[in-house]
C-alpha cells in the first residue's frame, strides 16, 4: 500500500503513450483526451527529489483546477473533468512552442538579470532605479522556449516571430489572454492577502482554436508574496515572505544542495517530508481559502487508477 504516488505506470484503453514530466504523468488516450495525474514527487534545483510528499499533488491539481474553472469566462482551458482529487482530465491540444511568462515584480531570474546589469528581459525595457520585488509599473511578459530537455531559455516576442514559432495574429491573443488571467490572479490573490508576483501560462490549439493548458496559478508555476507587511519589507530592504515552494530550496541549500555535479540530496527522514506535506496543504488553503479535505491515502495508486477507468468507462459509454 502506498500513501504516496512516485511513478505511475498504468494501461488504459485507447492509450498512445505515457509522458512522465518532472512531476506529471500524462497519458494520452486516442488523440483524443489527455490524463493528467499530478505526482507526489518534489523537484527542486531541477532535480527529482528521492521521496514524495503525501497530498502534494493533491493540492496543485485543485489548486489549478479551481483556477482554470475561475478564468474559464478570459479563455477556454483543456479541462474536462477532476475525476480523482490528484487527476485532471482534458482534450488534447497541440502546445505553442512558447511559455507565456508575465511578471508584476522584480522578481527571482529578472531580479538576477537586473542585478548584473541588464535593463532588458526578452525584449522588454526594465525601468533604472529599481529594487528587488518592486513592483513593476506595468507587468512584463518575458517568454520562454519550451526545452525538451534541460533549461527554458529567455527569448523576444521578435523571436518568436521571426521564427515563426507562433504566428502573428495568435501571438497577439496569447498575449491578451496573458494579461488577463493574470489580473484575474492578482484580484483572487489580494482578496487572500496575498501578491500574484510572477507566474506562466502555456497555451494550445486544438480544432484552430487556442485553449490555456497545463496548470495555473499553483505555487509550482507562480510565485506569491504575502501582502501584509510588504511595503514596510520593501522600506527595510528585508526579503518578502513568499508563499511558494522556497523553504524546501533553503532546506537543500543549508545541507549543502544545489543541484550541482558531484552533490549528493540529503536524506529525507520522515519529519522533513511531513512537514513538507503540512507547508503544501497550508499552501492550499492561504491560496484558495477553502478547507482542504484530505483524500484516502491508504492505498493512492490504487485509488486514481479506479477513479480514472470509471470515468473513461463512462466517458466513452
Amino acid at each position: 500500500m502506498q500513501n504516496a504516488i512516485t511513478r505511475t505506470n498504468f494501461e488504459f484503453p485507447g492509450q498512445q503513450n505515457l509522458y512522465v514530466g518532472k512531476v506529471r504523468d500524462v497519458y494520452n488516450i486516442k488523440d483524443e483526451l489527455l490524463i493528467m495525474v499530478t505526482s507526489d514527487r518534489i523537484s527542486a534545483f531541477d532535480v527529482v527529489l528521492p521521496r514524495a510528499i503525501p497530498y502534494k499533488g493533491q493540492v496543485l491539481n485543485q489548486i489549478a483546477a479551481k483556477f482554470l474553472d475561475d478564468t474559464a469566462d478570459i479563455v477556454p482551458n483543456w479541462k474536462i473533468a477532476v475525476p480523482d482529487p490528484m487527476v485532471t482530465v482534458g482534450r488534447l491540444c497541440e502546445p505553442f512552442k512558447v511559455e507565456m511568462v508575465i511578471r508584476g515584480y522584480l522578481s527571482g531570474h529578472a531580479w538576477r538579470e537586473y542585478k548584473s546589469g541588464k535593463r532588458s528581459l526578452c525584449g522588454v525595457t526594465m525601468p533604472e532605479g529599481m529594487k528587488e520585488n518592486d513592483k513593476f509599473p506595468e507587468p512584463i511578459i518575458t517568454p520562454t522556449t519550451k526545452a525538451a530537455v534541460g533549461h527554458d531559455e529567455d527569448i523576444s516576442k521578435e523571436e518568436i516571430l521571426s521564427l515563426g514559432l507562433v504566428d502573428k495574429d495568435d501571438y497577439e491573443l496569447l498575449e491578451k489572454y496573458t494579461r488577463a488571467i493574470f489580473q484575474r490572479g492578482t484580484e483572487i490573490a489580494a482578496k487572500m492577502g496575498l501578491i500574484l508576483v510572477d507566474t506562466k501560462y502555456e497555451f494550445g490549439k486544438a480544432n484552430g482554436e487556442i485553449y490555456l493548458i497545463d496548470e495555473i496559478h499553483t505555487p509550482d508555476s507562480s510565485r506569491y508574496f504575502y501582502k501584509e507587511g510588504y511595503e514596510t519589507r520593501q522600506l527595510k530592504g528585508e526579503p518578502q515572505k513568499q508563499l511558494s515552494k522556497e523553504f524546501v530550496r533553503e532546506w537543500l541549500m543549508a545541507n549543502g544542495f544545489q543541484g550541482k555535479e558531484g552533490q549528493q540530496v540529503p536524506f529525507m527522514n520522515d519529519e522533513f517530508v511531513n512537514s513538507v506535506s503540512e507547508r503544501y496543504i497550508e499552501l492550499f488553503e492561504n491560496i484558495t481559502g477553502e478547507k482542504f479535505e484530505r483524500a484516502d491515502v491508504s492505498d493512492v495508486p490504487s485509488r486514481v487508477e479506479s477513479n480514472i477507468r470509471k470515468f473513461l468507462q463512462a466517458y466513452y459509454r
